[in-house]
């Protein structure tokens, strides 16, 4: 119930007395003073302090860490680079983390939901965290129930409580009984009392632990936590292998020894492919932020990426919200004058009209004399909206407005009518007089037709390119709405939408949910559809394998987004709908979700691109130290040459090769298509970089040896990893041929300049063995380019 109410002369709204006047100002500073305000955290991003300390404290920082503190003490320091890549690598992460947080708390803000709150018999719209215990809320269709109440007043108040008990009819709540939070209203309005706020109201600890920003819960990082797990397994056997064999067998000096076992462990570590996660989501994020898309859990753009069916809600969506009256036919000689009052009656009888009923407002005013003795709110389950209004002779009549093809029986005359005004695309109501009281069960199967109201819905301009985006892209769209079957296929089909042609009536679909999967498979349009059936239609494509999108902004989407893969909601939606999306887009705009699938391609695309890179590292180090320790020789690297390596060959690259446009749609299966390529990768390259190595050793002899087997194995190490580099480039365009260049004249500068050479202890001697490593890297080069077209043959993706 709304602080209006209707004249008892002429129906036009006054402002009265509020039955209840809600809390004093002084009441309310009472109540902050005592803590009790509602201090549950709204969606959003995670803290400073979580940020800082999930890039500080991981796993492979402190293993990292501590081998590089053993180097400061062993020396020398060129030894310990890898120590300060970390530290920038960390650094990175922090930052862009920091950005995407700035990003999503300015969005949050503006999305963020403002219940209306009586206070001092005023109503006034506050933030959710500002609402204290014993605040009189007000509730309309679509208003979210944010704390634990009672109901104060109710006029048709039904509210949904499905996503909190599973019972999925709305229940009637009248005056003294109990709302939970988390709740929505979907019918009628209201007023509530908080009596449980913050982290005591039924909802608020579910909702926070839900609502939190977040990185994980994705297959992308899913599959990189497994691979860094066996990552560690691996490495300790590995360092104790490496430290006996150098110590014991070869009998090296302790700090040389130390040195050759870093050597050999660190490069197994993909450390920066975390951070490139990080980095590559959290600047999606900003990216997205841009074009006023709230991401509100962080793998929604990874999942919108996979999506393969999205199903949109035609109004609010395809059309935009508001309406026009195009036509009003009377039917059986009922005079116009008389239903343009009737409906203006209508219209003011409801204080929370949605947009069919507000186009009627704005087209036919409410008149003097008539008032609205009750009414019957417009539900999506029943189709129709009704009031009992008493005219200025003191009559009284019950009339209902809604769905012809619901409040008409089957083959009535009228019907015919209605189905040429929606074959042009047309929404239709039908205005009737009721015969029994407006509360009674079957109200509806007795009326009397009197006109028929036609309205014009607006089309969104940007639509037709969103559809034809989505088709391009292989992603099948399906309209699924409550509206007439034919009336919807006629705006798909203006929007040039395949399928749209043969509209499907929801009323007639099976319920077995194989049935009705196999009749969603082929159809594009669905009318009459029940938001219990909206949900039904997510779980039957989800159950067929399909990874389902759900966009929309009325309360009857609410179930079916909340079961979708990704929800997608309007930012001018229902609190309930923007409470239970992955995503919302603050601009109202359709055509902002392509670009949310090209962001979360980008990201999956690029992470798989970058990740084959370092597990490729992971693989030849392994390799390496197994077979320097089976043969009993000296680990042919020390730290500053397989930094210098890695650097090169997959840091630079990698970071830029994760953040380049790419519009690969998301397969998943990630660890499995990362290994099947980074596993051959890897033995060829740590094959030809110890061949070379140990004919290094039989050519080269004295007590400068090692440093220039070094140079040689590190040659074709470089040179067999800047293959692969080129190979993940692919396909080639100007920046990522210039990138590649870059980092092969960035290793021929250290070669050449003798400081650097020093520096890092690579001098090539003579000229036969330089030669015969590259030799060595050639025949690599081949057997990847063999292995490569090989595994796409036999093992596509």
């Amino acid at each position: 119930m709304t602080q209006r109410a209707k004249t008892e002369a002429g129906g036009r709204e006054q402002a009265t007395e509020p039955a209840h006047r809600g809390l004093s100002a002084a009441e309310v500073a009472e109540r902050v003073a005592r803590g009790e305000v509602n201090d549950v955290p709204v969606r959003s991003s995670r803290s400073t302090a979580d940020i800082v300390r999930s890039n500080v404290f991981t796993r492979f920082n402190a293993i990292i860490g501590v081998l590089f503190v053993i180097i400061l003490i062993v020396g020398p320091i060129q030894d310990g680079l890898f120590g300060f890549v970390i530290v920038a690598n960390t650094g990175i992460g922090i930052i862009q983390e920091l950005r995407a947080k700035k990003t999503l708390d300015s969005l949050a803000v503006i999305g963020e939901s403002r219940p209306t709150v009586r206070r001092d018999g005023e109503a006034a719209e506050i933030p959710t965290s500002e609402v204290v215990l014993g605040d009189v809320i007000e509730l309309g269709p679509g208003d979210k129930v944010i704390v634990d109440g009672e109901v104060l007043e109710s006029d048709g108040l039904e509210i949904d409580e499905s996503l909190l008990t599973g019972e999925a009819d709305p229940v009637v709540k009248q005056p003294g009984e109990k709302v939970m939070s988390g709740s929505f209203v979907v019918a009628g309005g209201g007023a509530f009392t908080a009596t449980k706020v913050g982290r005591e109201a039924y909802a608020a600890q579910l909702a926070e632990e839900a609502s939190r920003f977040t990185l994980v819960h994705s297959e992308l990082r899913t599959g990189i936590s497994q691979i860094l797990k066996y990552v560690t397994w691996m490495m300790v056997p590995t360092a104790v292998g490496l430290i006996l064999s150098h110590l014991f067998t070869l009998n090296m000096a302790g700090d040389e020894a130390v040195r050759r076992m870093i050597a050999g462990i660190v490069p197994m570590i993909p450390e920066g492919l975390v951070l490139l996660t990080s980095v590559a989501f959290a600047i999606g994020v900003v990216r997205l932020g841009r074009k006023k898309c709230l991401v509100q859990e962080l793998p929604a753009i990874e999942g919108l990426a996979r999506v393969d069916v999205v199903c949109l809600d035609k109004t609010g969506t395809l059309t935009e919200g508001g309406m026009d009256v195009s036509d009003l036919r009377p039917l059986d000689g009922t005079d116009e004058g008389h239903l343009k009052q009737v409906l203006g009656a209508l219209g003011a009888s409801d204080p929370r009209p949605n947009a069919s009923l507000q186009a009627i407002i704005d087209a036919y005013p409410a008149g003097d004399g008539w008032r609205s003795t009750d009414a019957l709110p417009f539900s999506s389950a029943r189709k129709y909206s009704g009031a009992t209004l008493q005219n200025p002779d003191g009559d009284s009549t019950t009339w209902l407005l809604g769905a012809p093809d619901v409040l008409l029986p089957s083959g009535d005359d009228a019907l015919s009518e209605v189905d040429d005004l929606n074959a042009q695309g047309l929404r239709v109501l039908l205005l009737a007089r009721a015969e029994r009281g407006l509360h009674e069960t079957d109200v509806a199967d007795h009326v009397r037709p009197t006109a028929l109201v036609v309205l014009e819905q607006r089309l969104r301009p940007d639509a037709m390119d969103t559809l034809r985006y989505f088709e391009e892209q292989g992603v099948q769209a399906k309209v699924i709405s409550g509206d007439n079957a034919v009336s919807v296929g006629a705006v798909a089909g203006k929007l040039g939408m395949p399928g749209a042609d043969s509209p499907v009536d929801a009323r007639e679909l099976p319920s077995d949910p194989d049935e009705m999967g196999k009749v969603l498979e082929d159809g594009a349009v669905f009318g009459r559809v029940t938001p219990q059936q909206k949900r039904d239609m997510v779980g039957a494509l989800q159950k067929r394998g399909r990874i389902v999108a759900m966009t929309g902004d009325g309360v009857n989407d609410v179930l079916a987004l909340k079961d979708a893969d990704i929800g997608v909601s309007m930012g001018a939606g229902s609190e309930a709908t923007k409470a239970v999306a992955q995503i919302v887009l603050l601009d109202n705009s359709f055509a902002t979700l392509p670009s949310v699938v090209a962001e979360g391609r980008r990201v999956i695309g690029n992470i798989t691109r970058v990740a084959t890179l370092f597990l490729t590292k992971t693989v030849y180090s392994v390799l390496l130290a197994i077979l320097v320790a089976c043969c009993q020789i000296p680990y042919p690297y020390l730290p500053r040459h397989l930094t210098l390596l890695s650097t090169l060959t997959i840091g630079v690259p990698a970071f830029f090769l994760a953040l380049a446009p790419n519009k690969e749609r998301a397969k998943p299966h990630f660890v499995r298509r990362v290994m099947r390529y980074a596993v051959p990768s890897g033995l060829i390259t740590g094959l030809a970089a110890f061949a070379t190595y140990l004919l290094a050793r039989s050519h080269y002899s004295g007590p400068d040896a090692l440093p220039a087997e070094t140079s040689a194995a590190t040659l074709t190490l470089f040179l067999s990893a800047m293959w692969v580099l080129a190979i993940i480039a692919r396909p080639y365009t100007w920046w990522r041929v210039g990138l590649v260049l870059a980092m092969g004249l960035g290793f021929l500068i250290v070669l050449v300049v003798p400081w650097l050479q020093n520096f890092f202890d690579l001098k090539l001697v003579g000229t036969t063995m330089p030669w015969a490593a590259v030799g060595i890297a050639a025949a690599a080069a081949v057997l990847l380019e063999v292995a490569w077209r090989f595994i796409g043959r036999r093992f596509p993706a």
